[in-house]
C-alpha cells in the first residue's frame, strides 16, 4: 500500500511544494487547513482534486494546530506514516505584534501535535519545522552543534517547538526530527516576506505599476536557497532509519542589499534610485548574519543545494514578470524591448517556477 503523509501548513509555500513531491512519489497526502470564509488553497489549486473522485490521492481535513481535539481526530482515522509539521504564524516581524498567538500556534501548536501521535499514532515518523531563526546572533556558519540565540517571539517559539520534539523523541521514543531550515525562497512565497516583496516590486517596476520600494534594514545577512529544494531534504530526513536533526542551508550568506541589487540588475535598473528606506521595517531586535553549515546533510543524506542566489533572483522575477504578461496584453513585449537588451527572452529562458 501507498504511504499515507500528514501535512500541517499544506496550503503554504513549503506545503504545497512537498505536497507535489509526495504526490509524485505515489504517496497518499492528507492535509490540514483551517477554516475560513475566503478560499485559501491557491497554491494547491493546480493538483487538488474533485473531492467526489473516489480515491483522491489529496486530501484536505479541517483542523487547527490550536485545538487539540481536532488534532487527535485526524491523526486517529487516518494513521499516517509520516507527518510533517509545517504550520506556524511564521513571520518574525509579525510575531513582535502578535507574540501571544506566536506562541500558541507556533509553540505549543507543535506540542499538541506530538501529544496527538503519542496516544493515537506512535508509529509515525514526525518531522518538525524549525528555523535558523533560532541561532540569532551566534557567529555563522551555524550547524547542529551550534548554541541557540532567539532574538524574537517567533524564534522562541520555535525553540520550544524544537526542544519538545527532542524531548518526545527521548522520552517516549517516537521518531522525530528537526529540519533546522534557513531562508528559502520561491515564486509561492507570501507577499509580506523581504525576497518576494523586492521581486514583485522588481516586476511592478518594470511594468510602470510602482514607482518605489520601501525596505527596513539592507544590512542583515541571510543564507537563501530555493524552497523546492528545501522540502526534498525534509523528505529525505523521515528517509532515515533513526531519525535526527539537520541544518538545511547553501552555505553563502547574502546582505539583503546584496539581494535588491541583484533583483535590479536582472532588469537593467539601479536598484538606488527606486528603493527607500522606511524604519517601520526595522525589527525591535535584529539578526545580523545566519549562514548554515550542512556538512551532516551533505555526508548523510547526500543532499546539497544547486540553485544559486542568482538563479533563485531570476526564477523569482521570471514568475512576477509573467503574471503580469498575463493580466496586461502586450506588456511581455515592452518589457523585453524596454530592460533585457537582446537577453533570452525570459518567456523560453525555461526556469522552473
Amino acid at each position: 500500500m501507498n504511504k499515507k503523509a500528514l501535512i500541517t501548513g499544506i496550503t503554504g509555500q513549503d506545503g504545497s511544494y512537498l505536497t507535489e513531491l509526495l504526490l509524485a512519489k505515489k504517496y497518499e497526502v492528507h492535509g490540514i487547513i483551517r477554516r475560513s470564509s475566503t478560499f485559501n488553497t491557491g497554491r494547491l489549486d493546480h493538483i487538488y482534486q474533485d473531492p467526489h473522485d473516489p480515491n483522491p490521492n489529496l486530501k484536505l481535513h479541517y483542523a487547527d494546530i490550536t485545538d487539540l481535539g481536532s488534532l487527535i481526530k485526524v491523526i486517529s482515522q487516518i494513521k499516517p506514516d509520516e507527518i510533517y509539521h509545517l504550520a506556524a504564524q511564521s513571520h518574525v516581524q509579525v510575531s513582535f505584534q502578535i507574540p501571544d498567538y506566536t506562541g500558541d500556534t507556533t509553540g505549543l501548536g507543535t506540542t499538541r501535535i506530538l501529544e496527538a501521535i503519542r496516544e493515537h499514532s506512535p508509529n509515525a515518523k514526525f518531522y518538525q519545522a524549525s528555523s535558523s531563526e533560532m541561532f540569532g546572533n551566534i557567529p555563522p556558519p551555524q550547524n547542529e552543534l551550534s548554541s541557540f540565540e532567539p532574538r524574537s517571539p517567533y524564534a522562541a517559539a520555535k525553540l520550544h517547538s524544537y526542544w519538545i520534539s527532542n524531548i518526545y523523541r527521548e522520552a517516549y521514543g517516537l521518531q522525530v526530527c528537526n529540519g533546522i531550515l534557513f531562508n528559502h525562497e520561491s515564486p509561492r512565497r507570501g507577499g509580506t516576506f523581504v525576497t518576494k516583496k523586492i521581486a514583485k516590486a522588481v516586476a511592478n517596476i518594470v511594468a510602470g505599476n510602482q514607482k518605489l520600494l520601501f525596505l527596513g534594514n539592507l544590512d542583515s545577512a541571510r543564507d537563501w536557497g530555493y524552497a523546492p529544494e528545501y522540502v526534498e531534504a525534509m523528505w529525505m530526513m523521515m528517509q532515515e532509519s533513526e531519525l535526527s536533526n539537520y541544518v538545511i542551508g547553501t552555505g553563502h550568506s547574502y546582505k539583503v542589499r546584496e539581494f535588491v541589487s541583484k533583483s535590479f540588475d536582472y532588469v537593467g535598473l539601479d536598484w538606488n534610485k527606486f528603493v527607500k528606506i522606511d524604519s517601520r521595517y526595522f525589527r525591535p531586535v535584529e539578526v545580523d548574519n545566519l549562514c548554515a553549515d550542512s556538512k551532516k546533510a551533505k555526508d548523510n543524506l547526500n543532499w546539497s543545494p544547486k540553485i544559486d542566489l542568482d538563479d533563485l533572483v531570476a526564477i523569482m522575477i521570471d514568475a512576477e514578470l509573467e503574471n503580469l504578461s498575463q493580466e496586461t496584453p502586450g506588456l511581455g513585449e515592452k518589457i523585453l524591448n524596454t530592460h533585457f537588451n537582446g537577453w533570452h527572452t525570459w518567456e523560453n529562458s525555461g526556469r522552473i517556477i
